[in-house]
C-alpha cells in the first residue's frame, strides 16, 4: 500500500502536464503555471526544505555546525546547478530557448526532491496509516503546479511527447524514492544522509527560484495574473503542509 501510495503521489506531477496539454500551452496558461510554479518552489524552500534539511542534521551535529554544513551545502547545490547549466544550449530570458533551459534545471532538481518525497510518504505509512495519507495528500496536491510548470517549459507545437515523458520522468521519482526506502530501509538511509541530500536539493531549487523562474516572471506583461498565480502557489503549499 505505501509503495503504491509513492506511485499516485508521483503522477499528481504527470496529472498537471496533462492540464497544460490539454489547454495546448495557451501563453496566459503558460505564464500563470510558471507564477504558480515560483510561489510553490519559493514556499517550499523556506517553509519545508529549510526547517527539514536543519531537523535532519541536528540529530547527529550541533546547532552552529549545522547551519555552516547547511550553507556549504545549498552553495554546493546552487554551483552544481550552475556547472550543469553550460551543458545546456544558450539561452536568453525572453526566448523560447530559456524555457527549455529553465525545464532541464527544474526537471533536475524535481526528480532528487521528489525522490527524497518518496522515501518520506513511503515511511509516513509505515509509521502511521493515517499520516501517510495526509502526508500523500499534501505532496500531491504541490505536485500539480509543478507537473504544469515543467511540461510548459518543453512544450512546443510538435513535441507534445517531450513534453509529457519528462513529466512521467519526474512523477516516477516518487515511486523510485519509495522502492528505495523499500529495499534499503534501516541500512545507509540515515537522516544525516537525507539531511545532506536534502540540503544539495535546497541549494539547486534556490538557483532555479532565483536565477531563472523570478527572471521570467519579472518579464511577464500580464503581472496581475503574475501576482495572482505566485500567491496562489504559496497557499497551495501551505494547505498541503497544513494537511501533513
Amino acid at each position: 500500500m505505501a509503495l503504491i501510495m509513492t506511485l499516485i503521489v508521483g503522477l499528481f506531477i504527470f496529472l498537471g502536464g496533462l492540464i497544460i496539454i490539454f489547454t495546448k500551452n495557451n501563453k496566459k496558461i503558460v505564464d500563470f503555471a510558471i507564477s504558480l510554479g515560483f510561489g510553490v518552489l519559493a514556499s517550499l524552500v523556506i517553509f519545508e526544505l529549510i526547517p527539514e534539511s536543519i531537523s535532519l542534521l541536528e540529530t547527529r551535529f550541533s546547532v552552529f555546525v549545522t547551519i555552516i554544513l547547511m550553507l556549504v551545502l545549498i552553495f554546493f547545490g546552487i554551483g552544481l546547478l550552475k556547472l550543469l547549466d553550460h551543458f545546456v544550449p544558450d539561452h536568453d530570458t525572453h526566448d523560447k530557448d530559456n524555457l527549455m533551459h529553465v525545464g532541464v534545471m527544474t526537471s533536475i532538481a524535481l526528480f532528487i526532491h521528489n525522490f527524497l518525497e518518496g522515501m518520506t510518504v513511503y515511511t509516513a505509512f509505515n509509521t502511521s496509516f493515517n499520516l501517510g495519507m495526509m502526508l500523500a495528500l499534501g505532496v500531491g496536491l504541490h505536485n500539480i503546479p509543478l507537473g504544469m510548470s515543467i511540461t510548459s517549459f518543453f512544450y512546443k507545437k510538435k513535441s507534445k511527447t517531450k513534453a509529457m515523458v519528462m513529466a512521467l520522468i519526474v512523477s516516477l521519482a516518487t515511486f523510485l524514492g519509495g522502492l528505495i526506502a523499500l529495499i534499503f530501509s534501516g541500512t545507509f538511509l540515515s537522516d544525516v544522509s537525507l539531511g545532506i541530500i536534502l540540503a544539495i536539493t535546497l541549494g539547486m531549487i534556490i538557483y532555479i527560484v532565483v536565477f531563472e523562474l523570478l527572471l521570467h516572471i519579472l518579464h511577464n506583461k500580464d503581472k496581475k495574473m503574475t501576482i495572482i498565480g505566485v500567491l496562489l502557489g504559496i497557499v497551495i503549499l501551505m494547505i498541503s503542509i497544513f494537511l501533513e
